[in-house]
């Protein structure tokens, strides 16, 4: 089973293993969190036209196949969680 995870769910998996994750203070209020997160995703008001390298646009569309998500909704992640200072820097993704 381990080798159809993502690199980011064998972290989550390791992680877990190691009894290195830990709860958070307030179950409730991240749950409601992410509750409006997802109610907000599908509040869309704004259309972008956006230009990107052809290399871009190959890896965006190969990260969404591999997400089993849109390409629209994975750029749209992405431009979200940068300008909400979450995006998250990984190493180098393995070719």
């Amino acid at each position: 089973m381990s080798e159809k995870l993502s690199p980011e769910e064998r972290e989550i998996l390791d992680h877990f293993e190691r009894q290195a994750l830990h709860s958070v203070a307030d179950v409730e209020h991240e749950l409601e969190t992410a509750r409006q997160a997802a109610r907000n995703t599908f509040h869309k008001t704004r259309r972008v036209n956006l230009r990107v390298t052809e290399r871009d646009f190959e890896l965006a569309h190969t990260l969404a196949r591999e997400e089993g998500i849109p390409c629209q909704t994975l750029l749209s992640s992405v431009i979200h969680k940068y300008l909400a200072g979450r995006l998250v820097e990984r190493p180098e993704r393995e070719r």
